[in-house]
C-alpha cells in the first residue's frame, strides 16, 4: 500500500476525533460556557447536520479543483475551525466553529476514498478505501479516550489545539505525499448531476442511511445499557467501547478485503449479521462476558460494511465519483441521527433498554432488504444488457 494512504489515515484520524471527542467533554463544555447538557448536545447534531448538508455542497463548489488541492482546502479549513473550536468563548461561536469544522468532513472523506481507491490496484481499491477509514476507527479507539482525558486535566480547549496540531501535520503529509494525479480528467458539473439521476444510486444511498441507522440506534445507547442491564462501572464502559474500537478496526479492514473479492456477499451478509447480533444482544446484554463478546464480534461485522459501502456507491456514480462518494458521506450522517432518533423513541416510549438492540436489528434487517433488492436488480439489469 503507499506511503501517501498513511496521509489520508492521519487525516480521517484528525476528523474522526474532532466529531466525537465532544460527547466525553460534554460536562466542562456547558460548564465552562453556562448552558445546560441538552443545549451543548446540539453541539454534537449540529456537527452532524452540517456534514450532512455541507458534503454536497462542498463537493460542487471544489469540482473544478484538481483533488489533491481539493484535499489541501478542505484540511486547511478543518485547521481553522478547529483553531476557532479552541479560541471559542460561547456557546454559539463554538456552534459557529464547529458547523465550519463540519463543513470539510463529509467531502475530505468522499473524495479521500476516491482517491485513496485511484492510488492502487483495481482489485485492491476496497482495501485502500480501508485503511484510510482505519484512521476513522482509530480516532474511536484512541483518539477519543486520548482527547477526552487531556480536556479533562487541561481543559476542553487543550482538545481542540491537539487536534489542531495534528490536522497541520495532516496537512504537510498530504503535500509531500499525496502524488498530483495525471491524465486527471477535469470535473463537469453537469455530468455530476446527471449521474443521480438513476435508481441505483438512491438505492445504494438508503443502503448506507440503514446500516448507519442500524448501528448507531444501538452504539449511542451503549452506555446506558452497560451500566443499568449489566451492571457494569462506568470505567468497565470505557474498558468496553476499547474492546469494541478494536472490533472496529478489525472489522473494517477484513470487510475490506471481502468487498474486493465479492462486493455484493460482504454488504448482504454484513447486514444479516448486525441483525443477528443485534437479536443476540437483547438477550446476552444482561451477562457480563457474553455482552462483552458479543459487542466486540457486533462492532466487527458492523464496520465491516464501510469500505464496501463506499465502494458500492462509486461503482453506481462511476461518472461522478467525488459527488456520490461525498453523498454517501452525508447518507451515512443522516442515518447517524436516524439511528439514535430510533432509539431514543424506544426508550422514551418505556419499552426498556433491551428493547434497542430489537429496533437496531430491524433497520438492519431492512437494510438488508434493500441490499437484496438492489444487488437483484443490479443482475437483472446486466443479463438483459447482455441479451441485448
Amino acid at each position: 500500500m503507499p506511503i501517501s494512504l498513511l496521509a489520508l489515515a492521519m487525516s480521517a484520524f484528525a476528523i474522526g476525533t474532532t466529531e466525537f471527542v465532544i460527547m466525553g467533554l460534554l460536562p466542562q463544555v456547558a460548564g465552562d460556557l453556562h448552558v445546560s447538557i441538552p443545549l451543548a448536545g446540539w453541539l454534537i447534531s449540529g456537527y452532524a447536520l452540517s456534514v450532512a448538508i455541507g458534503a454536497p455542497i462542498m463537493a460542487l463548489l471544489t469540482a473544478r479543483l484538481p483533488r489533491k488541492h481539493t484535499l489541501l482546502l478542505l484540511m486547511a479549513i478543518f485547521i481553522i475551525g478547529n483553531v476557532m473550536c479552541a479560541l471559542a468563548f460561547t456557546y454559539q461561536f463554538l456552534m459557529f466553529a464547529r458547523v465550519i469544522t463540519a463543513l470539510c468532513h463529509g467531502a475530505f472523506f468522499g473524495i479521500g476514498a476516491v482517491v485513496a481507491a485511484n492510488l492502487v490496484a483495481p482489485n485492491r481499491r476496497a482495501s485502500a478505501v480501508a485503511l484510510m477509514f482505519t484512521g476513522l476507527t482509530l480516532a474511536n479507539v484512541l483518539g477519543v479516550p486520548l482527547g477526552t482525558a487531556l480536556g479533562q486535566v487541561f481543559g476542553w480547549r487543550s482538545t481542540f489545539w491537539a487536534v489542531s496540531i495534528i490536522g497541520v501535520i495532516s496537512l504537510v503529509a498530504l503535500y509531500t505525499k499525496l502524488p498530483e494525479a495525471k491524465n486527471e480528467a477535469p470535473t463537469e458539473l453537469r455530468k455530476e448531476m446527471a449521474a443521480l439521476r438513476g435508481a441505483g444510486i438512491w438505492l445504494s444511498l438508503l443502503m448506507t442511511v440503514s446500516f448507519a441507522a442500524a448501528m448507531f440506534a444501538l452504539f449511542t445507547y451503549i452506555a446506558p445499557i452497560l451500566t443499568d442491564v449489566t451492571g457494569i462501572t462506568p470505567q468497565g464502559v470505557s474498558w468496553t467501547l476499547l474492546l469494541m474500537g478494536l472490533g472496529l478496526t478489525i472489522g473494517n479492514v477484513v470487510g475490506g478485503r471481502l468487498a474486493d473479492w465479492r462486493l455484493s456477499v460482504s454488504l448482504t451478509l454484513t447486514f444479516v449479521l448486525m441483525a443477528a447480533l443485534s437479536i443476540l444482544f437483547s438477550w446476552t446484554s444482561m451477562y457480563l462476558l457474553a455482552a462483552e463478546i458479543t459487542l466486540f464480534f457486533w462492532a466487527a461485522a458492523s464496520f465491516a460494511a464501510v469500505p464496501a459501502l463506499q465502494i458500492n456507491v462509486v461503482a453506481y456514480g462511476k461518472n461522478a465519483p467525488n459527488l456520490v462518494s461525498t453523498l454517501n458521506i452525508a447518507a451515512f450522517n443522516v442515518g447517524n441521527a436516524l439511528g439514535a432518533w430510533v432509539g431514543g423513541v424506544v426508550i422514551a416510549g418505556g419499552l426498556g433498554l433491551t428493547t434497542v438492540p430489537l429496533a437496531a436489528a430491524a433497520l438492519a434487517l431492512f437494510g438488508f432488504a434493500v441490499c437484496f433488492f438492489t444487488f437483484r436488480r443490479a443482475a437483472r439489469n446486466a443479463t438483459h444488457t447482455a441479451a441485448h
